[in-house]
């Protein structure tokens, strides 16, 4: 009888141990877990504020590309677009449909 208490007592000592040993283990696994998030957002962080920081591309050679302002408009479906740079003054127009746009402004 003091042999099956003395096991029984052993047992509840073993499984108490273990439940706080888990208890303790969890605790460390939820520990890692929110230290890896947090070096992965801070890493995200930092990289988007880099890209921040980055100067502008120095702008295209001023004869490359010309400022214009012409519309034009798909005479399928009346969908329009402004072209507000080109490689000349009277650039071709965009195709839509599968067919060219229609010019709506004239080219000054």
């Amino acid at each position: 009888m003091q042999r099956e208490k003395a096991v029984n007592l052993g047992l509840v000592v073993l499984a108490l141990g273990g439940l706080v040993l888990g208890a303790i283990l969890a605790d460390i696994v939820k520990v890692l877990i929110a230290v890896v998030i947090a070096y992965t957002v801070l890493r995200l962080g930092l990289a988007m504020l880099r890209n921040l920081a980055r100067p502008l591309p120095e702008p295209p050679d001023p004869g490359i590309l010309r400022r214009v302002k012409i519309e034009y408009r798909c005479s399928i479906c009346g969908s329009e677009v402004r072209m507000t740079v080109a490689p000349d003054e009277d650039p071709e127009p965009p195709r839509h449909c599968q067919d060219e746009m229609d010019l709506v402004t004239p080219i000054e």
